[in-house]
């Protein structure tokens, strides 16, 4: 089967993707195939350990490009699939967020809204000002008002004198994108779009009455925490703590000292971060391959450093959206690889003080229950993303907005 994830198959409605996550832990890329009904079969995944990558960047491209090549033929074989091209998630520090309306004072002679005046709205909303090394990377439309009426989904045909065009806009810097952009080229794979990884996540996490009551998705991984929010339906903030998972296994690495891979270990085998749950002087022994003591830890101590750690997390990503957080009645989702460690929700209850809820990527078919794992979320949700811009067709691509 020599498919190119962009032809639909002659014989059958359907068309195959590949979403590409180049994270801090690991690159993964999915084979997807989209159906008519809306629903997504996986045709394969390949995962490869990463190494290259920090806070959710790319610092060593040759190492990078081999992980990645790891990966893409684990996929290809799973899948039987020849990938060329990929949605590329991305994320990092330096992604930014807002909201900005746009007002449009529809022609005197004119009662009604066409198509034209809609566009006008949203060239006015899209005018912001950004840094200028910055890059849009999506604009996406929150909701239309009509003479002051909130909330209209569509206005062509409505009368009207003014209409506004609320969009959330997010932008990053030119260049760290096109690294990434550059990085997958050289493969040689052809980058469809480019998508800033929480929106992919999204996309399988929260479903549309979540983002109805309002919903903030934590997709935890080791590098960053990306989030977005909903609040009535409507996409309201996004963003990236620069912090995660390797930041835990650093500190449990500094606190025993220890080597970072045997802290990881630790971590994973051992972590919990409920400390007030665990009797006091139980003592952890930590030995290296050969099966040397090489540290001990009390138990409740470990676990007092990795809820630490947690919660200045989620405390930075409350401190981005403050303005919400007491208009989520869904609660917050998890997701990303740290969400699995014992305790994180938690400590996430005890800083969010609403409902918290731990999530895999929603249920797809294909060889499903791996990829309901959480850390699967974003690759999973890149496809879920690809065949929504499919059927959507956007204005503009951000790819074509970083050419121009």
């Amino acid at each position: 089967q020599n498919l190119d994830p962009h032809s639909p198959t002659p014989m059958a409605k359907t068309t195959i993707y590949a979403g590409l996550e180049i994270g801090t832990h690991k690159i993964c890329v999915v084979v997807g195939e989209a159906k008519r009904d809306g629903s997504i079969k996986i045709l394969g995944v390949g995962e490869a350990a990463s190494r290259g990558v920090r806070k959710g960047e790319i610092s060593d491209f040759d190492k990078v490009q081999t992980c990645l090549n790891d990966a893409l033929v684990r996929a290809e074989d799973r899948s039987d699939v020849m990938i060329r091209n990929v949605f590329l998630g991305v994320s990092g520090a330096h992604i930014e967020s807002l909201n900005n309306i746009g007002r449009y004072r529809l022609p005197e002679d004119q009662t009604e809204i066409t198509e034209d005046d809609v566009e006008e709205a949203k060239e006015i909303a899209r005018n912001v000002n950004i840094p200028q090394q910055n890059v849009f990377l999506h604009s996406m439309t929150r909701q239309y008002i009509v003479d002051g009426q909130e909330a209209v989904r569509q206005p062509i045909g409505r009368e009207a004198r003014f209409l506004e065009a609320d969009y959330h806009i997010i932008h990053g810097v030119r260049g760290r994108i096109q690294n990434a952009i550059r990085c997958v080229r050289e493969i040689p794979l052809e980058v469809e779009d480019v998508v800033f990884n929480p929106i992919a996540a999204a996309q399988v996490v929260l479903s549309r009455e979540a983002k109805n009551q309002g919903a903030l998705m934590i997709d935890f991984g080791a590098g960053t925490a990306d989030f977005v929010l909903y609040r009535d339906g409507m996409l309201t903030a996004s963003g990236c703590v620069p912090l995660g998972g390797d930041h835990m296994t650093n500190d449990i690495a500094m606190a025993l000292q220890i080597p970072n891979g045997r802290a990881e270990k630790v971590k994973v085998e051992e972590g919990s971060a409920l400390y007030h749950e665990v009797p006091e002087g139980e003592i952890l022994q930590v030995e290296d391959d050969t099966g040397h003591v090489i540290g001990e830890i009390e138990r409740a101590f470990l676990y007092e450093i990795l809820y630490l750690r947690a919660q200045e997390i989620f405390e930075q990503v409350k401190a981005r959206c403050e303005a919400h957080v007491g208009h989520l009645g869904a609660g917050v989702y998890l997701t990303g690889g740290v969400s699995l460690m014992k305790g994180i929700d938690a400590v996430a209850r005890d800083v969010f003080r609403i409902k918290i809820t731990k999530v895999g990527s929603a249920p797809v078919s294909g060889v499903t229950a791996t990829f309901e794992n959480p850390k699967y979320s974003t690759p999973i949700g890149l496809i879920r993303y690809a065949q929504i811009l499919d059927s959507e067709k956007p204005f503009l691509s951000p790819l074509a907005r970083l050419s121009r």
